[in-house]
């Protein structure tokens, strides 16, 4: 959990050392953004322009495009649904800027420009954001029932400690982590400190590699208990994948 510095107009060019402090945004997991609940669509305009400019894409997914560059046969564009803003020569011109002229391009969904030169430049990220709204204490209940249907917002006062277990449960929802309890032989599940993995990332070769590389080697079969399994405990394999509060025994060779 880190605490940055506040972001100034002009960061992603580097005035206030703004360009160390979002290159470290770009290894997070998840970004907070804390605003004054007073003034927050200024602020949260300033940050999201510095943050894009440099290369971060706030609560988005990576664009549905297929992109490879090949030796020669010119560019070849697919698309697999209507697309209401590309075409073959707008394609042809973005990728000639990056002085690329044999490509084949699949456009899977409606894209636009922005897209293809995400894609292109290859170096976005990708990040969940939630908005912070602090200071609630400053404004009246009908204020706060519209600031609660702004999407990925959470209002909060920092000073009463109001609202936090909202922010909790929504940094929990956004982070989409998953934790798996470990079992050691004849001894009861220890409930205590959970192996924590990304929901992409929940496979029980996954959970060895997370402990140690070692394990996977010695692997023989898991026990596993929860709701991953039909019956418990269930003899697995390292492909299973583990759900949320999971137990786990590993059978070593």
């Amino acid at each position: 959990l880190l605490d940055l510095p506040g972001i100034i107009e002009g960061a992603k060019d580097g005035k206030g050392r703004g360009r160390q402090v979002i290159a470290v945004a770009r290894t997070c997991n998840l970004i907070l953004i804390v605003l004054d609940v007073l003034k927050p669509l200024g602020h949260k305009k300033i940050i999201e322009n510095e943050l894009e400019g440099f290369g971060i894409r706030l609560n988005s997914k990576p664009p549905n495009i297929g992109f490879k560059k090949k030796d020669k046969g010119g560019i070849n564009l697919t698309a697999t649904c209507p697309q209401s803003e590309l075409d073959t020569e707008t394609v042809k011109s973005i990728l000639a800027e990056y002085k690329i002229h044999n490509a084949d391009v699949t456009l899977r969904s409606d894209a636009t420009a922005d897209d293809l030169i995400d894609v292109v430049e290859g170096n976005r990220v990708y990040i969940p954001c939630i908005y912070v709204l602090n200071k609630i204490d400053q404004i009246s209940i009908e204020e706060l029932d519209i600031i609660y249907k702004v999407p990925h917002c959470v209002p909060i006062s920092a000073h009463h400690r109001w609202n936090f277990d909202d922010l909790l449960e929504k940094i929990w929802d956004y982070l989409k982590l998953v934790r798996i309890y470990t079992k050691p032989k004849g001894q009861l599940p220890d409930y205590t400190s959970p192996v924590v993995l990304p929901y992409c990332k929940t496979t029980v070769e996954d959970f060895c590699m997370k402990i140690h590389k070692n394990l996977i080697k010695d692997f023989k079969y898991a026990l596993v208990w929860g709701s991953s399994v039909k019956h418990n405990p269930q003899k697995v394999g390292k492909d299973h994948t583990l759900e949320d509060e999971d137990v786990i025994q590993i059978v070593k060779k």
